[in-house]
């Protein structure tokens, strides 16, 4: 099974750096969960996960990366090392050279166009940098935010998927957007 490669350096533009995760994160990450109690519902979490859970996924991250199962980065401000959030290369399915992409922003975050670069660059990197030959996001269709970065950041949409997700223990539509080599820009 193919790897996934950590960023040999931070993905940069004006906006936004992307860096891989790092412990140092875990504070900030903690502080986005309890400045936005819905959080951990948006992520598909039962809860919000505690420093030790945290520091445990941080533990296991270079295995999963080596194991090609997931990837995390996390999203500062230029010049900074604050995490203002994280994305996701998650559910990779190598038979099929596919990923998801998820991505969270903290409260203080939003609303300064951050995650459609965020998400653009770690989508480009990830089809340059590995076997992957498309990503996609799966969001509910009332989750105009995700779906506004995801086309910010190059993806297509694809159609709306019924009864695709669980949310809050309920079935729930998913709308699915898409990004393939032929669709980066250059």
């Amino acid at each position: 099974m193919p790897r996934i490669p950590a960023p040999a350096e931070p993905l940069t533009d004006e906006r936004v750096i992307v860096r891989l995760s790092a412990e140092r994160d875990i504070p900030e990450i903690l502080i986005a969960y309890q400045d936005d109690p819905q959080l951990h519902l948006l992520l598909g979490e039962q809860r919000p996960p505690s420093g030790a859970e945290l520091g445990r996924r941080e533990e296991r991250a270079a295995t999963e990366r080596a194991a090609g199962t997931r990837l995390t980065l996390t999203i500062t401000d230029p010049g900074s090392e604050v995490c203002r959030g994280q994305v996701y290369v998650r559910d990779v399915d190598w038979d099929n050279d596919r990923a998801e992409l998820g991505i969270w922003l903290a409260p203080q975050a939003r609303g300064r166009r951050m995650a459609g670069p965020a998400l653009r660059m770690a989508a480009n990197w990830v089809l340059e940098n590995t076997e992957l030959e498309r990503v996609q996001v799966t969001t509910t269709p009332d989750n105009e935010p995700m779906i506004r970065a995801a086309h910010a950041a190059g993806f297509v949409d694809e159609g709306v998927l019924r009864g695709y997700l669980r949310v809050g223990g309920r079935r729930a539509d998913a709308a699915i957007l898409s990004l393939l080599p032929g669709d980066r820009e250059g």
